[in-house]
């Protein structure tokens, strides 16, 4: 199914982490998603806050977050730990949330930027939180936006 969301605005990916939270925007035709930021994880208020700011300052209309869930297809700490962010989020303004299954993301982006990027390891650490982001981003797009499937 082909979804555009309201005309002329960003999508944002969001990889939740305990330490840090990548995020990545899509393009303003919602077809590519890039790397956009990585911010400390501080507290589901001030994650939340902060979240929000970036939303407005870049006309975002949807926020996909991936979801965390294990191999076997049970929930969590860290599944909770995102619904709960969400909460949060929507405890400050409605905004559109939706989830998408971030199964071995981390890993292909492991891969990815030791064996394309051929970055160091302090490299990666730098930058894998918001790769990993703009993956899960492109991935939602890819499904969801374009109508191609996986």
């Amino acid at each position: 199914m082909i979804r555009k969301y309201n005309k002329l605005s960003r999508l944002m990916g969001i990889d939740y982490g305990f330490k840090n939270i990548g995020i990545a925007m899509s393009d303003l035709t919602q077809t590519v998603a890039s790397p956009f930021s990585v911010i400390e994880n501080l507290s589901f208020r001030e994650n939340a806050l902060r979240i929000l700011e970036i939303v407005d300052k870049n006309d975002v209309s949807l926020i996909v977050l991936g979801l965390p869930i294990n191999m076997n297809g049970s929930f969590g700490e860290m599944t909770k730990t995102v619904y709960k962010f969400i909460n949060v989020i929507k405890s400050f303004r409605d905004v559109r949330v939706e989830t998408i299954d971030e199964r071995l993301t981390t890993t292909q982006v492991e891969k990815m930027l030791i064996n394309e990027a051929d970055l160091s390891r302090r490299e990666r650490k730098c930058v894998k939180d918001k790769v990993a982001a703009a993956l899960i981003l492109q991935i939602y797009l890819d499904v969801h936006i374009s109508g191609s499937r996986i």
